[in-house]
This record gives C-alpha cells, structure tokens and sequence, in this order.
C-alpha cells in the first residue's frame, strides 16, 4: 500500500479554506479517484508540539492507494480538474510526498 501525502506549510500571507477543502474538494477528491482510493485522512494543524509553537502545516491529507500505478492511473485522467480547484481553497502551494506504507493499524 502507498500514502499519497499532501502537506499544506504554513507561511507568512497564506491562506486556506479549511471548510471548502472538507466539503467541497475532498468529495470530489473521493469521486474523481474512486475506486482507487481506499483511504483518506485530514489533519488540520493545531501546534508545533507545545501550545506555544504553530503547527508547521496547516493542514495535511494522507491518501491510500494500493500502488503507485494505482494512483497515478486515478490521478492523471483527473488532475486539471483537482489541481484546477487548488485556488478556491489555498494560495498555499503544496507539498507532495509518495510513501510506501509499513504499518498501519
């Protein structure tokens, strides 16, 4: 299995939509990747590790594939319309990590 990891960083001047990406894009992540798609997982920042540290991500979203193959095979017939969406709830670019995944429970 593979984890397609999005990382929103914080930075000066950025912005992102928390509300729009979980209601608007998300869903239309999960329909656009589908039946690809076998997990999905959002994670808004809330500190650096103590209260008085921000978080350095805004927000992160992990994606499940059961392969890169997999994933791309979703991805690349959709990606103008998901990566098209990007402005209407960030103008944060983001940061994008393949993993394989070794243990999840």
């Amino acid at each position: 299995m593979i984890q397609v990891s999005i990382h929103y960083p914080q930075q000066e001047g950025g912005t992102f939509d928390l509300e729009y990406y979980c209601n608007q894009h998300i869903p239309m992540t999960e329909e656009k990747l589908a039946p690809a798609l076998k997990g999905i997982s959002i994670q808004s920042g809330l500190n650096g590790g103590t209260a008085d540290l921000p978080a350095p991500f805004v927000a992160v979203c992990h994606l499940l594939f059961d392969s890169v193959e997999a994933f791309q095979a979703a991805f690349m017939p959709n990606a103008e319309v998901l990566q098209g969406d990007i402005p209407n709830y960030t103008n944060i670019k983001p940061l994008i990590q393949i993993s394989e995944v070794k243990i999840s429970r």
